[in-house]
């Protein structure tokens, strides 16, 4: 994070599983707050050509 400012950034943002409670107490506890619901889409597998 430190770097991060160094170098301008204004915004440190990472992504967590939800399911990661642990994770997600380590990172309120360096400050960090919940700011988004995420979405995401698995997709099949095509088959290999070859």
């Amino acid at each position: 994070m430190e770097r991060a400012r160094d170098r301008g950034c204004a915004l440190v943002q990472l992504t967590s599983d939800k399911r990661r409670a642990d994770a997600h107490l380590f990172y309120t506890g360096l400050g960090f707050t919940p700011s988004r619901e995420g979405f995401e889409l698995a997709l099949p597998q095509s088959p290999v050509d070859g």
